[in-house]
Formats: C-alpha cells, structure tokens, sequence
C-alpha cells in the first residue's frame, strides 16, 4: 500500500467515526428529550376501558404500585401513560394523587364507559367533560324516626367550602362543579368527526360510588345537577388534579341510557379509546406546532 492509499484509508476510518458519533450523540438525544418530557395520563378503571388504549402504545412498560397498573410508553414520539385504576372514587383518587407524584403529568384524561341521564343521548354517544361533578356528596333533611326517607329533599355537599363540618357550614349547601380543560376540549372536539358510530357532544359528567337503576332517580339528577351522563371515577380524579393544577378532562361513552332503553353494550369501551387515541394525538399535535 502506497503512503497516498494508507492516508486515505486512515481519513476514511476518522470521517466513519466521527458520523458515528454524531449519529449516537443524536439518537441518544432525541431518547433524552422524550425522556424530559412530561406525559400525557390516560385513565381507565376497568380492564376493558384502559388495555385497548394501552395496546396502542409503543415501546410500553409496565409498573405496578399496589392494586393499580400503569403502562407507559409513548404515541407519536411523546410519552403517554395509561393507568388502569380501578372502579370507584377511593381508587381514582388514589391512582391519580400517585401518578401526578410519580410521573408529573402535563395532562390528564379519565375515560370510560358511563350510564345516560339525557333521554336525548344514545348508546355510543360520547359526552365530553365541560364539567364533572360529584353526585355522591349529600346531606339529608332533618326528619324524625317514623317520617321515612326522601331522597328527591336531600342537598348538595360542597367538600371542598371550607375546612369545617361540610354538614353544619351553608355555604357548603352547593354542587362543586371541575371544569374540563380548555385545550384539551379544543383538542377533543377538533376530531369528534373520527368517532362514527354516534354523536360527540359537550356535558355534565357526575359521579359517586353508586349505581343509580332508578329512572326517577336518574331523572332527578338530569333536573338538579343538569348531568348528562353518570360513572363511578371522573369526580375523585377531577378534584385530585385541580388540587394539583394539573388540566383535566374527562371523556365518557355511554354504554346504556335507561331513559330510553339503551340496552348495555360493553363494545362501547373499545369505541371510546380508539376515540381519545385521536385526541391524545391531536393534543400531542398541538403542543409541538
């Protein structure tokens, strides 16, 4: 080998190292980036509300802190995690008080299926969080033994009015309304149009750990507290991330309206996620414009 070949080849081997280098220093840069950046928290309580969304993640992983799972990965190159956390309003609470701890998310969507108190909804309509509100917290009227129960004269319980008795305080006498996020239903509403199999509109979600059967009853709430649909998680996680600022919207299908018959359909579970999939990556979209 000529003196001339042997320092070609040598400059050969430095340019191959140096677009080497380059090339990890890159890769390992964009890693860190997705890294640094705060998720987005998808919440569904039962399995069939939470895994199909899941399923779409890439790159998933799987963490476990006491009943409930999370499975973290990213959709379109940013990190989202979805939390199965259960039913009720003890284990939303929960899930979402550890998760805003553990993983700082920018956002958070509770989604499922839910119950329908507006007769004008159908099975497969979708309600998006303008409000939520917590349809459990209630004080009785005064009535002596023997004078029965009335549940139409109970009372709203604000929780949150003041730190003494919610019970002898007035000014607790009110329904706590959460507002959902505004960009979130911005981002919401800019693709209702990928969800085809019923309407997308704008409601009041309420929630309690009840199951409210009665149509009387159901149609007391549409009346007091203007609910559209009811389900057992979207308050306890609502009042958690306004605690900690955090935007919130929930998002809930319905899955039967005793108002008009709905009969139950639990394919609505996979309907919603594939649903607030587009919204999650539209909202994705509009925070990296």
């Amino acid at each position: 080998m000529t003196k001339k070949h042997a320092l070609l080849a040598i400059l050969t081997v430095l340019i191959l190292f140096i677009f080497a280098g380059c090339s990890s220093s890159t890769q390992g840069e964009s890693e860190a980036s997705t890294s640094e950046k705060q998720p987005i928290l998808v919440q569904g309580p039962m399995p069939i509300e939470a895994e199909e969304f899941a399923e779409r993640l890439d790159d998933v992983e799987e963490e476990k802190s006491g009943n409930f799972v999370f499975y973290i990965g990213t959709v379109d190159d940013y990190p989202v995690i979805v939390a199965k956390t259960g039913k009720g309003m003890e284990n939303t609470a929960a899930a979402t008080t550890l998760a805003i701890e553990k993983y700082d998310p920018i956002a958070i969507i509770n989604q499922g299926t839910s119950g329908g108190h507006d007769p004008e909804l159908n099975v497969y309509d979708i309600v998006l969080g303008e409000r939520v509100t917590n349809i459990g917290a209630l004080k009785t009227d005064d009535r002596d033994e023997g004078e029965g129960i009335e549940p139409t004269d109970w009372i709203p319980m604000d929780l949150m009015a003041s730190e003494g008795s919610a019970g002898e305080d007035p000014d607790a006498e009110n329904i706590r309304y959460y507002d959902g996020d505004k960009d979130l239903l911005e981002a919401a509403q800019a693709v209702k149009g990928s969800h085809e199999e019923g309407k997308v509109v704008e409601g009041t979600i309420g929630s309690a750990d009840l199951w409210n059967n009665e149509v009387d009853r159901i149609n007391w709430f549409h009346e007091n507290y203007e609910t559209s649909v009811e389900e057992m998680e979207g308050a306890a996680g609502a009042q958690m991330a306004d605690a900690y600022d955090v935007p919130y919207l929930g998002i809930r299908i319905l899955s039967n309206n005793k108002t008009n018959d709905g009969e139950y359909d639990p394919d609505t579970a996979q309907a919603n996620q594939e649903y607030v999939y587009e919204v999650v990556r539209e909202y994705i979209s509009s925070m990296t414009k």
